[in-house]
């Protein structure tokens, strides 16, 4: 008899959980189609998907495009990873911005970076947001030419293009990177409107 009870009572609580849950989810579905501007349901989350602006524009950049950007030197490359990976090896046209650190590099970026310039934001591996993280947050501020190289850096290297270990591009003098060029005071309209 005692086991006729627990039985009872376990069945009962799976199937009042199981209730709660159904009336959970039907409430969720009732309020998102309230709302002014509802959730889709299903969606792609696929970095082409999140990397398509309503326009309709990709902000993804081939292997081959940003090749001939870096190596003619006609674009900012940013490296979103920490300092920690940059030093361990960066793509050789690229300078740090951490996308962790942004709030620390936004004046240097401002200052930097005019509102024309191409830049191509990357970072390691396919899951990797912080480059998509960092071109959007470009894109707010203002600058129109954002791109994102996906899994930048492993591609870069499998595909034995130019790299660089250290802090070289920061402040090494080269002069013709696009970076170091654009390292000497200027006042650009961001920085004129503080």
């Amino acid at each position: 008899m005692k086991t006729d009870r627990i039985v009872g009572k376990t069945w009962r609580a799976i199937w009042q959980s199981g209730l709660i849950f159904i009336l959970a989810a039907v409430a969720g579905l009732l309020m998102n189609q309230a709302r002014s501007d509802t959730l889709p349901l299903v969606a792609d989350w696929s970095p082409e998907a999140r990397l398509t602006e309503n326009s309709g524009e990709s902000l993804i950049i081939s292997l081959e495009e940003a090749k001939a950007l870096c190596s003619d030197k006609d674009a900012v490359f940013l490296d979103a990873r920490s300092p920690e990976d940059y030093v361990q090896g960066h793509i050789r046209c690229a300078q740090n911005i951490p996308w962790q650190s942004f709030d620390e590099y936004i004046d240097r970026v401002f200052e930097t970076i005019p509102d024309n310039a191409r830049i191509v934001t990357y970072c390691d591996g396919e899951h990797c947001s912080l480059s998509e993280d960092l071109a959007k947050e470009l894109l707010s501020m203002g600058y129109e030419n954002v791109k994102v190289l996906l899994n930048g850096w492993t591609r870069w290297l499998e595909a034995g293009l130019p790299v660089e270990k250290g802090h070289e591009g920061h402040s090494d003098g080269r002069e013709g990177y696009q970076w170091n060029l654009l390292m000497r005071p200027t006042m650009n309209m961001r920085t004129a409107k503080r």
